[in-house]
C-alpha cells in the first residue's frame, strides 16, 4: 500500500524520524524550538505526525529545480 492510500495515519516519534532520515531526538528539538514548522499532534501525552502533514512538509522543502 502506497503511502498516499493512508494519508490519514498517525506516526510516533520514531516512526515519523525514520521515515524523514532524522532522529527522534532531532525532532523533540525542533517542537520545542519551533525550528522549520514541522506539524505535530499532541494526542494526551504522546507526540503523533500525521504522514500527509509529513509528506506535504518535505515536499515544501524541495530545492534544486531547473535553473532558467
Amino acid at each position: 500500500m502506497t503511502t498516499s492510500a493512508m494519508p490519514h495515519r498517525l506516526l510516533n516519534e520514531r516512526e515519523a524520524a525514520e521515515f524523514l532520515g532524522l532522529k527522534p531526538n532531532t525532532l523533540a528539538v525542533w517542537r520545542s524550538t519551533g525550528r522549520y514548522g514541522l506539524p505535530f499532534l499532541k494526542v494526551g501525552k504522546p507526540v503523533r505526525y500525521r504522514l500527509a502533514d509529513l509528506e506535504k512538509w518535505l515536499s515544501a522543502r524541495r530545492g534544486g529545480g531547473p535553473r532558467q
